[in-house]
């Protein structure tokens, strides 16, 4: 009964890590390399311009379609530049629904290896236990 109740709290606490990762989303970052320096700007960022932008009134998280030649311009550190100088290239940062899977991976080996380096010393003590629970017949003090 208690390894069913060890597999069953395993299961609710594997499917409560995966709802959480199914949850979240990756976040998208746009690399705009300018004057032949790159920078890496989070496409949730605010953009940081003197003059009024279309890109500054939207508040929502943006997707890689907004990762273009002039969003990268928009920004200080590529004012100045040619258009068709500035190189734009859009990745997202590991999800974390892979982090999830990676973490769960990891903790499910270390704790399988540890379970292995100290079976041994479970299996004695269990052993032992048992020994000390079995009831052995004492022989009948007439039978000299």
């Amino acid at each position: 009964m208690q390894r069913q109740t060890w597999w069953l709290l395993l299961l609710l606490t594997f499917v409560s890590f995966l709802s959480t990762a199914l949850a979240a989303s990756p976040t998208s970052f746009c690399k705009c390399t300018c004057f032949g320096n790159s920078t890496i700007v989070a496409l949730d960022a605010p953009v940081a311009s003197q003059k009024p932008s279309p890109l500054k009134d939207r508040a929502s998280k943006k997707s890689c379609s907004d990762c273009n030649r002039q969003f990268c311009l928009s920004y200080t550190f590529c004012q100045g530049e040619k258009e068709e100088n500035v190189f734009t290239t859009c990745f997202q940062r590991d999800s974390a629904k892979d982090q999830a899977v990676v973490f769960i991976f990891i903790f499910a080996t270390v704790g399988l290896l540890s379970y292995a380096a100290i079976r041994p010393w479970i299996e004695q003590w269990t052993e032992r236990a048992r020994e000390r629970h079995d009831y052995i017949p004492v022989s009948g003090q007439g039978n000299q």
